[in-house]
């Protein structure tokens, strides 16, 4: 809004004997403010909210106000929701009789404006005079959940009540349409949102948000874990995607020692399985006869023995096969290094917070099947040449809080992701830092502070076919695999083996299978970009893989036309030529204090944001001419940071590998990134902002 439009509206305020009654009347007699976005009459409501702030004289009271207030509670209910918080100000509604505003709340409700009313009960926080359920269930058959959950934000004792009154129509032989009869007149009536399986969504949405206790929803959470035992045994005997051990961890865990669920599961083993299986089941729970099937009690003892045979011979035949169909790891066992003590893990960071670096990396957490709360990262995965580095991070980070140093492992985590001289490669790696943030709070910003970051997720969308080895017939063929175990069959040859992917990555000692499967996990990123660095056009993949695997927060690319001898093809800083990931001679590490550097008149965005680093900077003025950056670069031993043009020149006048060429079109951080990377100037905290006063 422009200042003069301000000052003629406080001009008008200033020339009326009762501003808030003349502001009534406007938004009576106008129609202009009901509409979506800033109407002139939201901006002369807003500034008479602020003028009376200026002007604490001007409210009324007493009999005025009242009549005042009678008056805008009328128009509310029509209100844009950007002109509520102005109006209940001006006209002092916090402080108008309570009974009034909940007989004019219950009003808009009978009309069928429950939104409204809800809307209104919220502003004037109304909500522990009114019945949580009858203002609710209108707005859940109306698909309005979002308004409901604002409706109890503030009011733990409302939430548990509404949390509670879900759960009961969860309750098994509850007929949801029984709840719905009522409110089948209602506008907007949308009963396909109504039912158990959004009602049990709902109900673990709000325990997570508002940090309920799950025992208070026992009815929602057996429904979840019924699901969840049917879903393993779906992984187990349908897909048969998961072995007999992480079966049995899951389903132990799942079942605890509620009896119903112990007894549902025996029934599935009985109606698609066989005796033996549900029999070792029944014996482990130790489940009363009254519980099992006619018959079955007294065949335990016989069965448990045959499903021992059974399930030994099966073992003995899937290792074979393991190892023929899947893709196995490349390196010896003793290389994989298994780390639970912060002594252990130095060896680790020695080796992956090296300048031009490659690390694989992925991470396991139990999962949750739908329960509360975000997964915790319980194994941390870091694959470099050769080597695999697993830790053990719930161990790593207790360790920390019994030592009273609970920065050390955050702060190497935060320095690998956020150097832009190591390259990062990952699978699906947002969620992965989503569950690292949920471990560790220290960590909660690593994605935004992340540099140098390839994220295979990306290249799986553009890689065309299987590779070129293949024959005709297995390309024309999608195998069952996804996600990264499709890339790796895609790139590599052969899947990989997902049988230990839901296993119980909490549970210590870790079984060999799972060590093997979390190393394979990690390593196969390595051999993945390896592979594409090689060939990337027999995948479909551009010839320039900074434009193909660089991902959206990784440093950005210079136009191919602007490579010269400064150039890296990896974001790493290394080329990736024949079957080898070289290391090209990088320039030895300074700070940015030792770092002198002139920028030219088209970089001055640059020089700032490299002087609030700490590197010492000269930049020209806009009228100078470019040759100048040559004179103080010559005089005081700086490096020229230059771009286009200018470049061939300048370089011409100083030494070899003093002046820089910057992609002009970039932001200023994408910039100096690039700057600090080719110089392998290191910033310390103690850097940033040390040549600002």
């Amino acid at each position: 809004v422009s200042q003069q439009l301000k000052e003629e509206i406080r001009r008008g305020f200033a020339g009326l004997e009762d501003p808030l009654a003349a502001l009534l009347a406007m938004l009576e007699n106008s129609s202009d403010w009901k509409g979506k976005g800033h109407s002139l009459g939201y901006y002369i409501t807003t500034e008479l909210q602020l003028w009376i702030k200026e002007h604490p004289a001007v409210p009324q009271s007493g009999i005025q106000l009242k009549e005042l207030q009678a008056r805008v509670l009328r128009i509310l209910s029509q209100c844009p929701a950007n002109l509520l918080d102005p109006l209940i100000s001006i006209y002092q509604l916090h402080t108008a009789d309570r009974n009034y505003l909940l007989e004019h709340v219950s009003h808009l409700y009978l009309k069928g404006d429950y939104k409204e009313a809800a809307v209104l009960s919220i502003k004037l926080k109304l909500q522990p005079d009114q019945d949580v359920e009858k203002m609710c269930i209108p707005l859940l058959l109306q698909d309005k959940a979002n308004v409901v959950e604002d409706y109890v934000g503030e009011y733990p004792e409302l939430q548990s009540k509404l949390l509670q009154i879900l759960d009961s129509w969860c309750e098994p032989g509850v007929n949801i349409r029984d709840v719905t009869r009522p409110y089948q007149g209602l506008s907007r009536y949308k009963p396909e949102k109504f039912n158990h399986r959004t009602l049990s969504k709902l109900v673990f949405r709000l325990l997570d948000r508002f940090h309920v206790d799950p025992a208070l929803c026992p009815n929602v959470v057996n429904q979840r874990h019924l699901r969840t035992l049917n879903y393993l045994f779906y992984k187990r005997f349908v897909e048969k995607t998961m072995t007999e051990e992480n079966w049995a961890d899951h389903v132990q865990s799942t079942a605890g020692e509620r009896r119903c669920l112990q007894g549902h599961l025996v029934q599935l083993l009985l109606r698609h399985c066989d005796r033996p299986a549900a029999a070792r089941w029944a014996r482990h729970w130790g489940l009363p006869a009254d519980l099992l099937p006619p018959g079955l009690a007294e065949e335990l003892p016989q069965l448990h023995t045959q499903e021992r045979v059974e399930e030994a011979t099966k073992a003995g035949n899937y290792e074979d096969s393991k190892k023929k169909d899947y893709y196995q790891l490349p390196i010896p066992r003793e290389n994989i290094h298994f780390l639970q003590t912060w002594e252990e893990t130095l060896q680790c960071w020695e080796k992956v917070l090296q300048p031009g670096q490659v690390v694989g990396i992925d991470m396991e957490w139990k999962p949750s099947f739908g329960m509360v709360g975000k997964p915790r990262v319980a194994l941390l995965q870091m694959a470099v040449k050769d080597e695999v580095f697993l830790l053990d991070l719930p161990r790593l980070l207790e360790q920390e809080e019994v030592e009273e140093e609970k920065e050390k492992l955050p702060r190497f985590i935060q320095m690998l992701y956020s150097d832009a001289a190591i390259t990062k490669l990952g699978y699906g790696m947002s969620g992965d830092l989503s569950s690292l943030a949920a471990t560790c709070s220290a960590l909660k910003d690593t994605e935004k502070q992340q540099h140098g970051v390839v994220d295979l997720l990306t290249v799986d969308k553009q890689v065309d076919g299987l590779s070129p080895e293949h024959s005709h017939k297995e390309r024309g063929v999608r195998q069952q695999q996804k996600g990264l175990s499709l890339l790796v069959h895609h790139v590599l040859g052969k899947p990989l083996d997902k049988t230990e992917q839901l296993s119980n990555w909490e549970k210590r000692p870790l079984r060999e299978e799972q060590i093997l499967y979390a190393a394979s996990d990690a390593y196969c990123l390595l051999e993945i970009y390896e592979r594409l660095c090689k060939d990337p056009e027999s995948f479909g993949l551009s010839s320039d893989l900074m434009e193909s695997l660089v991902g959206k927060r990784s440093i950005k690319p210079r136009a191919k036309k602007q490579l010269n001898k400064q150039e890296a093809l990896s974001p790493s800083g290394q080329q990736c030529q024949g079957s080898q990931m070289e290391t090209p001679h990088a320039p030895a590490p300074v700070s940015p204090r030792e770092f002198s550097v002139v920028c030219d008149n088209m970089l001055q965005g640059l020089g700032r944001y490299l002087r609030c680093l700490g590197v010492d900077v000269r930049m020209l003025d806009n009228e100078d001419d470019h040759r100048k950056a040559a004179e103080i670069a010559r005089q005081e031993g700086r490096v020229i940071l230059t771009s286009g043009l200018p470049y061939q020149t300048l370089q011409s006048q100083v030494g070899e590998g003093r002046c820089f060429s910057v992609n002009c079109s970039e932001k200023a951080k994408e910039q100096a990134l690039q700057v600090l990377k080719h110089f392998n100037v290191q910033v310390s905290l103690s850097d940033i902002f040390s040549r600002c006063q």
